[in-house]
């Protein structure tokens, strides 16, 4: 793994193809969300559209952080923290779509 001039690991490029997949991950669940019927009694479709967009705006602002010479570094940290935010999303609906199923 490469670092920048202040030590910090460069996960812009770990980001990118990591949200891409999660994306299409989400894009997945919301499929079989609609299929099955959930979407017309829970909100956990709501919660995907935005995990959708928190892991596009993770792809774009780490890619944005790996060809920016100045602004590099936070780049990098706003895309670590969107990422971040959209896995805590998809996790929250993988418990609720564990729990309706179960039920």
């Amino acid at each position: 793994m490469t670092t920048e001039q202040n030590g910090r690991i460069n996960m812009a490029k770990h980001i990118l193809p990591s949200s891409g997949n999660l994306l299409g991950l989400c894009f997945a669940i919301l499929s079989f969300i609609k299929v099955s019927g959930l979407s017309n009694t829970t909100i956990i479709d709501q919660v995907l559209v935005i995990a959708i967009v928190l892991f596009l705006s993770a792809s774009i602002v780490s890619y944005a952080s790996m060809k920016s010479q100045k602004n590099g570094a936070n780049c990098e940290r706003i895309a670590e923290f969107i990422f971040l935010m959209g896995l805590v999303l998809i996790g929250a609906c993988a418990v609720a779509v564990g729990i309706e199923l179960v039920q």
